[in-house]
């Protein structure tokens, strides 16, 4: 089995884009962990939103970028609403390119 670090998934994960927003999924703030076992890799995350249109979408999307640098582990996403995603959790990078300084959100 290859070796993967969470790092690897990261990388992975900066390719997913939400389709209405120019930012990836990872400066968002939308995953909250990452758990690498033998056979598993566990992406917990969340949405900005409970009825985002395009949710089912962007599942398969993690699934399948993680599980083509999986190394043969289940990928398993674990969608969570706790804590509520905001926008505190975005990188400074994700802030700059939407212009959300602080003085604006």
């Amino acid at each position: 089995m290859i070796t993967l670090t969470k790092d690897n998934v990261i990388e992975v994960l900066k390719s997913v884009y939400d389709p209405e927003i120019p930012v990836n999924i990872w400066d968002l703030g939308l995953i909250y962990d990452i758990f690498i076992a033998d056979d598993l890799v566990k992406i917990t995350m969340t949405f900005t939103s409970p009825t985002c249109p395009m949710m089912e979408e962007l599942l398969q999307q993690v699934h399948d970028s993680v599980a083509a640098v999986s190394g043969g582990r289940d990928v398993k996403i674990d969608l969570v609403w706790d804590p509520p995603w905001d926008l505190s959790r975005m990188s400074d990078a994700a802030r700059l390119e939407l212009d959300l300084t602080e003085q604006g959100w």
